[in-house]
Parts: structure tokens; sequence; C-alpha cells
């Protein structure tokens, strides 16, 4: 029998790789003697360098660079072996994870930092990027990002902007004339989790400024000013970026590489998924078992449970084990799912939700194993 375990993190308590160590242990528990092949999945989130680097036996490097609230953090990026391609993930230096529940404010927030990331790869000789645009605290736009690549933004008073979220505001005009050269030979691509455009109630501030901590008072107005920013720069520019799918990606990150770049988009778990080689993998796989923190109706735009359910040959059962399930997720079970299960035991402060994630994940896998030995027999 062969399980392929291959699940997403789930944010802000395990990464893939322990998620997918937590359901094995939960399996072999029923399962001793089960082929077992651990893929750790990202989507263009959390995970993207190390998936991507791995798949290339490249090495990762640690940099320090500005963080969501300016300060200085450490960021991984990765590197192919010769080189030439660099592997970089946005929450690395504006992630989430990176600001205190009680700082959270994509107001306050930059994306600085993943324009210092694009310039180390440059600068080091990368001819290619490949960018996992997810899991950000950041709903700037990109403007962190553009202004770190030398990229101008200015007020109605013709001073300089910095480039957080509050910026948006603000913007009157921009220049370009600074923007570092390099972009124009370099080859990028987006590796985008979602597939949300930029503005508008599927836009990148609607639907995921809440969890960055934008209040709900503060969405429509938020969303007027991305629009405006990219009015302004898109006219500046000469090029239409907004309506793109997957450009509201990272609170705009998506239409700022492809605007400020000249990056190319693709949905992240499709890039991964092709590099990994899942599809083979999973060729004669008996179950497929995906997840990510929650699962719900977003799921099947571009997350990697579904991404990694449609690799499942016709014959394997996929189970997903996620830490909960949201509205809309019945819409999975016509897209390749069999089974979901939540792991969260009941309901608790979320400190201890979080803190005891491998445990509940290690029971809920062998509750899962356990139900399908009855089935096999």
């Amino acid at each position: 029998m062969k399980i392929v375990i291959a699940p997403d993190s789930f944010k802000e308590s395990l990464t893939a790789d322990q998620v997918a160590k937590a359901i094995q242990s939960g399996f072999m528990a029923v399962f001793p003697e089960a082929e077992y092949r651990l893929l750790p999945i990202a989507d263009g989130g959390e995970g993207t360098v190390q998936a991507l680097a791995a798949s290339s036996g490249g090495r990762i490097e640690t940099i320090s660079v500005t963080g969501p609230l300016g300060e200085p953090v450490k960021a991984k990026i990765a590197f192919s072996n010769d080189g030439k391609k660099a592997f970089i993930e946005m929450a690395e230096a504006c992630g989430l994870h990176l600001v205190p529940g009680n700082l959270r404010s994509p107001l306050q927030t930059t994306s600085y930092g993943v324009g210092e990331l694009i310039l180390h790869a440059m600068e080091q000789g990368a001819s290619e990027l490949i960018v996992g645009v997810g899991g950000s605290a950041t709903n700037d736009g990109g403007m962190g990002m553009a202004s770190a690549l030398g990229y101008q933004f200015f007020d109605d008073s013709g001073e300089l902007l910095n480039g957080r979220g509050r910026d948006l505001f603000c913007v009157d005009s921009m220049s370009g004339t600074n923007h570092d050269k390099r972009l124009d030979e370099i080859k990028i691509t987006i590796a985008a989790d979602v597939e949300n455009p930029l503005t508008g109630k599927n836009g990148a501030t609607y639907v995921y400024g809440p969890q960055k901590g934008l209040p709900d008072g503060r969405l429509a107005d938020m969303d007027e000013a991305m629009g405006k920013f990219y009015q302004i720069a898109c006219s500046h520019l000469g090029k239409e970026v907004a309506h793109v799918p997957g450009s509201g990606a990272g609170g705009g990150m998506g239409a700022a590489l492809l605007l400020f770049a000249g990056a190319q988009l693709k949905k992240g778990i499709e890039l991964v998924l092709e590099q990994l080689r899942i599809k083979e993998i999973c060729r004669d796989a008996d179950f497929v078992i995906v997840g990510e923190g929650k699962i719900d109706g977003q799921t099947i735009f571009g997350k990697a449970p579904a991404g990694v359910a449609a690799c499942a040959p016709p014959q394997a059962k996929v189970i997903a084990i996620c830490g909960s399930v949201g509205k809309g997720y019945e819409v999975l079970y016509d897209h390749g799912f069999d089974a979901i299960f939540p792991s969260i035991p009941a309901l608790l402060p979320l400190e201890d939700i979080l803190g005891s994630a491998f445990n509940n994940v290690e029971r809920t896998a062998r509750n899962v194993a356990a139900l399908l030995s009855q089935e096999r027999e």
C-alpha cells in the first residue's frame, strides 16, 4: 500500500514538513508496513522557497532585509545549484508571522524587504527568479517592493513616500527613471497562491485585509486607494494589470511584480507540483493525504490541497486533514476530495490550538487511518 502525504503548512503553527511528519506518525500507528512518500507542498505562500530549493538540489542563504514594520528581519533566499535561478518567498520578508497580533495593520506594513531580496538575487548573478507571493502581512500594493527597486512615489506636495500601506492614500505621481535596469533583462515568474483580482469584493483588500488586521470600516476606502494607485502607476508605465487573475495575491504584490518588474504570473501550486513531479509520484498511490490550516470554499482557487487532489489517480482516495473547516468547503467534494477532517478538538484559546497543532494533526491522522483500515477489511 502506498500513501502519499502532501500537505501545505498550517499557518502560524506548523510548517508543511511538520504537518507531513505528524500525519505519517498517525498513519503508521495503523499502517506500519505501508510505503510512505512525504512531499511538503507550498502554493506560493510560506514554504515555497524550501519546496522549490529542495526540488532543484539548491542552497539556501539567509540575509537581513527590511521587515514588515520597518525593522530588520532575517529572510531566506534559495539558489539553484548553478546559481542562475533564485527562489524568493515574500513571506520571508513581510509575512504575517513576523507581526505580533496586537500590531497587525496593513496600513503600517511594507513589502520593501521583498525588493531587497530581488536586488540580492540579481547581485548574486541570478538570471531567473521565481517569487512566491502569499502569506503576507501587507496590503501596500507592492509599493514598498517597487520603492526598493528604485521606483519613486510622491504625494501632492512632491514629498517622497515610504511605501507603507497608508501611503496608498497619498500617491499623486510617480517616477520610474531610477528603477534598477537589471529588471529589464531578468526573467521573473510569480508563483501566486490565489486567483483574486487586485480590487473589488473579491480583491486583495476585501478578502485578505481583515486577517491582516484591517478593520471592516476601512475596507472600502483602502480598496479605493489601491485602485487609484494602480490607475496612476498603470497610466505612467502604459500597462494594465489590475484585472489579471492573481494580481491581488500578497496584498497586491502580484500586480506590482507584473507592472514594475515585467514578471509573468503562474499559479504557485502548478509551478510547485511540476517541480516536485507530484502527478508521477501519485500515479500508483492508494491514498493521497492533503492538508492546510483552514479548508473552505477558497481552497479550490489555486490552493495546495486542490492542486494535489487534481494529481491523484482515479483509484486513490483523497483525504484532507486541516486545522478547521470554513464556509463553502462542500464544493471540494466536486473537485476530487473524498473526505475532509478538521483536527481542532474543542473550543480553546488560539494559543492553545496553535501550540497543540502537531498532536492534533497526529491524533486526527490516526483516527482517519483507523477508519480506512476498516474499509479495507
